[in-house]
């Protein structure tokens, strides 16, 4: 041993005890203790320590890689069942650690009776014993029927029309031919409202959010405007020169598309027919709705184009034109802002959704079908879609993965018309087989299992006129 006295500076007299503990400091690198078995500062374990038997994997020989054997068990395990034993080798000869198990499987885990037939992929896990599950989710149950359905005689098959909208007090109006009924989702009575003539047509219908007065477009290009609560009409309002299709309301602010390709911006406060007039769309417009916060207009035509309008503009400060197809289906997230779906018609078929606040198209969609109506959930982040040719169905989305809940078959005519429920549980569905058909497809905010007011009890067919 080399003389450390004199680089140390230890004194004549330290003993030679002292002189082999500097040694064994500086050379620690190259120093194993007799009395203990030293493992590594990595998560990967000395293998000396593996409780191998615990898996039913033999300890691997010496010098060569387990992890091929250890994937062989398992997948010998996972094919012929844990039973199976392959004829003994001599490689695989019972080694000390199956008999003899040291205190520790690994350096970082505690001790699992687990076998590795459990952790095999084909097999369920709930078969481990002992093992404690959490509860697993089930996906929620869409009933598959209708659990209501009135008979709409003279209910239009029309895909540019919108003849159905349900109010804030739970009351149904619908555009039967020139008439206009009123079906309360309380008490079932229905009432007739108005009759146009014979020289006119119910175009569309739309309540106000109070849910007292209701907007009816008519073939004559007129916007008619209800007092429900005393079936008196209020005020007729010009502007459009052919059938009014659209409807949306936005406060004491109606907006209104024509054939005639324009919107026009009514205060129903002030004495003149309207405010403003919005041009940009160079064929029908056929669907309009307002922002939730009602600071933007959402306007879809026959020429493909998809626009939104602010509050003061007369020219749309965003134009998509992605759709193939006339844009009747449009329908704004409840849940965030900016959020807007928009369907297409036949020669489309997509549902695409938009962030007008950064001004992107985010995915798309394709139905298979013609996209006829969208409606959000205001409960849940799902939403509703309908459709025409070629399946006639109604979709249940659940946004933003667009995985289908449910599939609704029963209208035997395109769904050309949708609205939905003031408690967001029902909607109710129209089509040119001359039947709204009622259905329960979104859980309350609540209690998923929380019925409809116009649940079970409103079993039963009846007409609606």
């Amino acid at each position: 041993m080399e003389d450390l006295s004199g680089h140390l500076n230890i004194p004549p007299a330290a003993s030679a005890a002292t002189l082999r503990h500097v040694d064994r400091m500086i050379n620690s690198n190259h120093y194993t203790s007799p009395s203990r078995t030293i493992y590594s500062d990595r998560f990967i374990p000395s293998r000396s320590a593996s409780k191998f038997a615990l898996f039913n994997i033999a300890s691997p020989p010496e010098g060569r890689d387990d992890s091929s054997s250890a994937y062989t068990t398992l997948l010998r395990t996972a094919l012929f069942g844990p039973d199976f034993a392959p004829p003994p080798t001599p490689e695989k000869t019972a080694s000390p650690a199956m008999t003899l198990p040291s205190r520790n499987i690994f350096r970082y885990k505690t001790e699992t009776r687990q076998s590795m037939h459990s952790l095999s992929p084909f097999m369920c896990e709930d078969s481990v014993p002992g093992v404690v599950h959490g509860p697993v989710k089930a996906p929620r149950k869409v009933p598959r029927s209708p659990f209501k359905v009135l008979d709409a005689p003279a209910l239009q098959d029309d895909f540019y029309l919108n003849l159905v909208d349900w109010s804030s007090h739970n009351v149904l109006a619908v555009g039967l031919g020139n008439c206009v009924y009123l079906w309360n989702a309380c008490s079932s009575k229905v009432t007739k409202l108005c009759d146009l003539g014979i020289d006119d047509l119910v175009c569309s219908v739309g309540w106000a959010q109070r849910g007292t007065h209701l907007a009816v477009g008519t073939s004559n290009g007129k916007v008619q405007i209800w007092d429900a609560s005393r079936c008196k009409k209020i005020r007729s309002l010009e502007g459009h020169r052919l059938r009014v299709g659209a409807l949306a309301w936005s406060s004491s602010l109606l907006s209104s598309g024509g054939r005639d390709k324009n919107i026009y911006q009514r205060d129903i406060r002030a004495q003149e027919d309207f405010v403003s007039k919005l041009s940009g769309h160079k064929s029908e417009v056929c669907g309009l709705k307002w922002s939730y916060d009602n600071r933007e207009l959402a306007s879809g035509g026959n020429d493909n184009r998809l626009f939104v309008w602010n509050q003061h503009s007369t020219q749309p400060v965003l134009k998509y034109c992605e759709h193939t197809a006339a844009v009747k289906a449009i329908a704004w997230s409840p849940h965030l802002h900016g959020l807007l779906a928009s369907g297409g018609g036949t020669a489309d078929r997509c549902i695409r959704f938009w962030n007008t606040t950064t001004n992107s198209h985010l995915s798309c969609m394709d139905t298979g079908s013609q996209v006829c109506n969208l409606v959000w959930s205001k409960n849940v982040n799902e939403l509703v879609s309908t459709h025409g040719y070629s399946q006639n169905q109604i979709i249940v989305w659940r946004y933003p993965t667009m995985s289908k809940l449910a599939t609704l078959t029963g209208h035997t005519y395109r769904v050309l018309y949708l609205a939905i429920s003031p408690d967001g549980q029902t909607i109710v569905t129209g089509a040119g087989d001359e039947t709204l058909r009622f259905w329960n497809v979104f859980p309350s905010p609540k209690s998923q299992n929380t019925d409809s007011e116009i649940g079970a009890s409103s079993l039963g067919r009846t007409i609606i006129r």
